[in-house]
């Protein structure tokens, strides 16, 4: 691979072509490529918002509501241990 390298260095450098705005230009192999890039770029920010909009997120009204469904539940385990080791005292 650096071999490659070297060598396409060195024939680009042996053309003793002047670089300026005339000789050096992208070209439509550059703008096909920027094209292509830009079109790629659309489809995946569509595949995102897609993806994003199948994002089933809990609201906030549900977690208050599960997390007082543990709070009570956890007050009636505590009532009914409380309640079952009173009995096995007596």
């Amino acid at each position: 691979m650096l071999a490659l390298a070297t060598t396409t260095a060195t024939v680009l450098a042996d053309t003793n072509m002047p670089l300026n705005n005339d000789t050096v230009t992208p070209g439509f192999l550059g703008f096909g490529v920027f094209l292509a890039i830009g079109v790629a770029l659309v489809f995946l920010i569509r595949s995102m918002n897609k993806q994003m909009r199948r994002i089933q997120a809990p609201k906030e009204a549900d977690l208050k509501q599960q997390e007082w469904e543990r709070g009570e539940a956890a007050r009636a385990e505590a009532k009914s241990a409380a309640g079952s080791s009173s009995d096995s005292e007596s």
